[in-house]
């Protein structure tokens, strides 16, 4: 045998060594408590996926999934401690739409989006609403619409902060139809919504999950929704595809991943312990209560979808002139 094939039959041998003890790891995961990284602090929609997933993951594999909130820099900070941590199965973390914007808006991430990380499951998607306080005369889009084209740059509307999601989608919206409305950035929900609530800010575009107590209280008015169809939590507030934007639609959501090399076997059996969790009745309804669209798509969808979220939002960025302070 010439040394080549020896070389080369050392080597098979050893990849299917490798192979065969991944697959063993793979088996008896977890064989101790799992760190679940939730990139945003306690009491939001990120952290109730993550306390929710964690506690079903807990009964059904007999080990403790322990929430660590790591929160700060629209997500970047809890994103950068799971991509340096060891791709084992013991560390996974759960991201928010906000992890498709870092790339474009926050200079000098310090791990690659695409690369640094392994996709394991799209928990699932929401529709943002826009509320209006009820003090206030807008009781649709096209009221808001109307009010902006009569005087540019006088409809003023909150977020929960600079390039989230909300702040984008009214760009966008601006763009396309031609109108100028004046961002307020809050830091987060709960401001946000004091101020809302107030009257202090007029408008506030969030997260079906940070709106809908608010209106449910009746002292916010839902007066449209960004998803394709009305969402059932908000009755009467029509997706703005129906008030003037056809074909118009722009979600949050929420995505588990792990550090990348995370071995194929591995991923494969995190992510069918994370799809059996999320397919039990209770926890489905605990999700969609909070205002998702529940999915459990492999990583192989997430990894699409992120890809196609990071090339929408960049040209809203880029259209829009927009940084991480404005």
């Amino acid at each position: 045998m010439s040394r080549f094939r020896q070389l080369l039959v050392v080597l098979t041998a050893g990849l299917a060594v490798a192979a065969i003890a991944a697959d063993a790891v793979a088996q008896t995961w977890p064989a101790k408590p799992v760190k679940v990284i939730a990139v945003f602090p306690a009491g939001g929609s990120v952290d109730q996926v993550a306390r929710v997933l964690a506690q079903q993951l807990t009964v059904q594999t007999g080990q403790s999934f322990v929430v660590d909130n790591r929160g700060g820099a629209s997500g970047s900070i809890g994103t950068a401690v799971l991509a340096k941590a060891d791709p084992d199965g013991y560390t996974i973390g759960i991201v928010f739409d906000t992890h498709a914007v870092n790339p474009s808006l926050i200079p000098g991430l310090p791990f690659d989006t695409l690369r640094d990380l392994t996709p394991l499951m799209l928990v699932g998607t929401g529709a943002m609403a826009l509320v209006a306080n009820v003090a206030q005369p807008y009781k649709s889009f096209t009221d808001v619409v109307a009010a902006a084209r009569d005087k540019p740059g006088s409809v003023s509307y909150g977020t929960i902060g600079a390039g989230s999601i909300g702040h984008l989608t009214m760009a966008q919206l601006g763009n396309q139809i031609g109108v100028e409305f004046n961002h307020i950035p809050y830091r987060g929900g709960g401001p946000l919504m004091n101020d809302a609530i107030a009257n202090q800010v007029p408008l506030a575009i969030g997260s079906v999950f940070l709106v809908k107590p608010h209106v449910d209280s009746g002292r916010l008015r839902a007066i449209a929704v960004t998803s394709a169809k009305a969402d059932p939590a908000l009755p009467g507030a029509a997706p703005i595809a129906q008030q003037g934007v056809p074909g118009f639609e722009a979600y949050t959501w929420w995505g588990v991943f792990a550090p990348a090399n995370m071995p194929p076997a591995l991923a494969k059996r995190v992510y069918d312990e994370l799809a059996k969790a999320i397919n039990t009745p209770a926890v489905k309804e605990k999700l969609q209560a909070q205002g998702i669209d529940v999915s459990g798509a492999p990583g192989s969808e997430l990894d699409a979808f992120v890809r196609r979220e990071i090339a929408r939002w960049a040209k809203v960025i880029k259209d829009n002139r927009i940084k991480s302070g404005d």
